[in-house]
């Protein structure tokens, strides 16, 4: 068994080279190998294969989770649903990179996953979507995500999950809507870092600064649809630019500009919100919402550090 999974990695390598695709190497390593058996490392064949089809019809085609898509991703969808604080952490900490330590027991059957979240972890383990780090004891493994095509899947469900639950949560988010409206950016502050403490987090800090603002950028984005009442535009063109998210309010003469950025430290956050408004003006961000005649904005510039944020705030005067 060991001798064919070794003869599958060097199938990987002898792939690429007759495509002439040895340029894909790393990225095909860290989007499909990572699957430990013992002494053995293994990718996924299915996974190589099909996007060794891909590039040879487009040499710019990027990685796809071929194997995720060909199945259903309950597992991880109970996984999360049923996660506590505790096992929130866990979760960040795989998305980090990192491995945690596990009791797995391998006789568990699928009828059983939902006995407690100890199963689930099995589980996820003898599916595939986690895999051994290290051996510690008998039946004791330090467990970690395989690689990018699984970490997607987590990162995915757990958005889902997130606005499953910002959805349900009028009530509690209603306040944050009218601060957003009037200017109040302490409430905005206080309501963005208390939903960021009590959310598991799907950001990986090894990102650069601008993976880790697309967090920030999904993290808010579904903040604001809970809000049926409201139109939300995502990157939309305006003045010499492309705003992070113009809103439409109810109220047909007014509008709300977020800025977002993201930043390596707590010390950069103020200089990161001016930076923020800065952009809006100089990039007449504004100019979308006056031609639709929506005059009384509101701009904000926020900077995010880890589950922390700053946010600055500022009524946009109508230029004669």
């Amino acid at each position: 068994m060991i001798r064919h999974m070794m003869n599958l990695l060097a199938l990987r390598k002898k792939i690429l080279t007759d495509y002439n695709l040895n340029d894909h190497l790393l990225k095909v390593k860290k989007w499909y190998d990572g699957y430990h058996f013992g002494n053995a490392d293994i990718y996924c064949p299915w996974d190589v294969i099909n996007y060794v089809d891909e590039l040879k019809r487009n040499p710019d085609a990027e990685p796809e989770s071929y194997w995720i898509n060909s199945s259903g991703n309950d597992l991880v969808k109970r996984f999360i649903d049923k996660a506590d604080k505790k096992t929130q952490n866990e979760i960040e900490l795989l998305l980090a990179g990192k491995s945690i330590e596990k009791t797995v027991h391998m006789e568990l059957t699928y009828d059983e996953i939902d006995y407690s979240i100890d199963n689930v972890w099995s589980v996820l383990f003898t599916t595939g979507y986690l895999t051994e780090d290290e051996k510690v004891g008998r039946n004791v493994f330090k467990l970690k995500i395989p690689n990018e095509e699984v970490c997607e899947v987590f990162r995915y469900q757990i958005q889902e999950w997130f606005d499953r639950n910002v959805q349900n949560d009028t009530n509690g988010l209603t306040p944050f809507w009218k601060a957003l409206e009037s200017g109040d950016a302490s409430t905005i502050e206080d309501t963005l870092i208390r939903v960021m403490t009590q959310t598991i987090s799907v950001l990986d800090p090894k990102g650069n600064e601008f993976e880790k603002e697309k967090f920030y950028y999904a993290f808010l984005s579904g903040m604001l649809v809970g809000n049926r009442n409201w139109s939300i535009l995502s990157n939309r063109e305006t003045g010499i630019g492309f705003a992070d998210l113009l809103v439409e309010t109810d109220d047909p003469d007014a509008g709300i500009i977020i800025e977002l950025k993201s930043v390596s430290s707590l010390a950069q956050m103020e200089e990161a919100c001016n930076k923020a408004m800065e952009q809006i003006h100089e990039r007449r961000y504004d100019e979308y919402m006056r031609n639709e005649g929506r005059n009384k904005i509101w701009a904000y510039g926020i900077a995010f550090y880890k589950k922390r944020c700053r946010v600055i705030a500022e009524k946009m005067n109508k230029i004669q």
